[in-house]
C-alpha cells in the first residue's frame, strides 16, 4: 500500500486531529509530488495514494477533509473511484476535486455525475486550485458542525428511552419497524431514511414531560393526559431550528393524530394526516402494546395485532397501512441502510 507524505504511516489513532487532511490520488508520482509540494507549504497534511483501490481504503481510514482525484488511472479510473466514494456512507461527504487534462464537456458532465464536486483541468493554476480547495475544506467542516447538531439531537432522544426501563429501546424499535414498513410500502430511499430518523426523534418532546406523570403505574387523570399530549407541540419545537430535521417536524407533531380526527394536536383526519405520520403512530402503538409497562404486561404479537385491527375498525387507524404492516411483520427484512 502507499504510504502518505514524508512516509508518515496512518492509522485512525495516530492522525493528527487537528490538522487539515488531503488525500492526493495519482498514478503519475510527478504529479502528486507536485501538489504535495504545493499544498504542504500551505499547513496541509498530505496523503498520497497512487491508485484507485489504496485510494478508497485511505479516504475510510483518515477521512480527509478534501480528496484530490486524478481521472485517467488503471484498473479503476477516478469517475469510478468518485462513484464508489460518494456511494459510502462513511466517505460520501468528503469533497472531490478532479483533476484531469481532458476538457471535453462530455468528460465534466461525467464527473459531476460521478458526483464529483469540482472539476479542474489540467494544468492548472496554482490559485485557483488553492481557492477552490479552500472554499470546499470549509464547506465539509460546515457539514461536520450540523453532524455535530445531528448527533447531540439524537443522543437526547436515546438518553430519553435510557431513562425509563419500561421504554428502553422504544425509538430504536420504532424506527427499524417504520423503516420495513416504508420498504414495503415503495417508498424510495430517501423517504425511508426519513422514516427512520423521524421514528428516532418522535418521542423527543417528553424530554420536557413531568417523569412522575411519564412513569405513573395506573391511569392518568385529565390534568396528566393533557399534559403528556404536549409533548408532539414540544418535540417539533425542539427540532425545528435543525435544518436536517425540517422535513420529520410533520410526522413528529402528528404522530398521535388518528385517522378519524380523534387524535392530537390538531385533530387531523385521514389522508390530511401526513404518511410518514401515519406510518410512525401504527408502529409506536404496536411497540407499545407488545411491551411491558408497571400496569401490565406486553402483549403477544397476534394478541396486539388483533386490538390493533379492531381499533382500525373504529376508525382510529389506516386501514391500509395496517394491513402493509401486518405483512411486513411476516416479510424478512431488506432495508440495510
Amino acid at each position: 500500500m502507499s504510504l502518505p507524505a514524508k512516509d508518515i504511516k496512518y492509522t485512525k489513532n495516530k492522525i493528527d486531529e487537528a490538522a487539515v487532511n488531503i488525500l492526493v490520488v495519482d498514478d503519475n508520482h510527478g504529479n502528486v509530488e507536485l501538489l504535495d509540494a504545493l499544498l504542504s507549504s500551505r499547513g496541509y497534511a498530505i496523503f498520497k495514494a497512487y491508485n484507485g483501490e489504496d485510494a478508497l481504503k485511505m479516504a475510510e481510514d483518515i477521512h480527509p477533509h478534501l480528496i484530490l482525484l486524478d481521472v485517467m488511472m488503471p484498473k479503476m479510473d477516478g469517475y469510478e473511484v468518485c462513484r464508489r466514494l460518494k456511494a459510502n456512507h462513511t466517505t460520501k461527504f468528503i469533497p472531490v476535486i478532479m483533476l484531469t487534462a481532458l476538457s471535453s464537456i462530455d468528460d465534466k458532465v461525467e464527473g459531476i455525475e460521478a458526483g464529483a464536486d469540482d472539476f479542474i483541468s489540467k494544468p492548472f493554476q496554482k490559485p485557483e486550485l488553492l481557492a477552490r480547495a479552500r472554499s470546499l475544506i470549509r464547506v465539509r467542516n460546515l457539514l461536520e458542525e450540523l453532524e455535530d447538531a445531528r448527533n447531540v439531537i439524537f443522543s437526547l432522544a436515546t438518553a430519553l428511552d435510557f431513562n425509563d426501563p419500561y421504554t428502553h429501546g422504544h425509538s430504536q424499535r420504532v424506527s427499524e419497524l417504520a423503516v420495513r414498513l416504508a420498504a414495503f410500502l415503495g417508498l424510495s430511499q430517501p423517504e425511508q431514511h426519513g422514516i427512520r430518523d423521524a421514528g428516532l426523534l418522535h418521542d423527543i418532546g417528553k424530554i420536557a414531560t413531568d417523569k412522575g406523570v411519564l412513569h405513573k403505574p395506573g391511569a392518568l387523570n385529565g390534568m396528566e393526559y393533557e399534559h403528556v399530549k404536549q409533548h408532539p407541540v414540544v418535540g417539533e419545537r425542539i427540532c425545528s431550528p435543525l435544518n436536517f430535521a425540517k422535513p420529520l417536524l410533520p410526522i413528529i407533531r402528528s404522530h398521535h393524530e388518528r385517522f378519524n380526527g380523534a387524535g392530537y394536536p390538531d385533530g387531523l383526519t385521514g389522508d390530511n394526516i401526513p404518511l410518514g405520520a401515519r406510518i410512525i403512530s401504527i408502529v409506536d402503538l404496536y411497540d407499545a402494546l407488545t411491551s411491558a409497562r408497571p400496569y401490565r404486561q406486553g402483549m403477544s404479537q397476534d394478541v396486539a395485532l388483533e386490538v390493533m385491527k379492531i381499533e382500525a375498525g373504529k376508525g382510529y387507524w389506516d386501514k391500509e397501512i395496517l394491513h402493509s404492516f401486518v405483512a411486513t411483520l411476516k416479510a424478512p427484512s431488506k432495508y440495510t441502510a
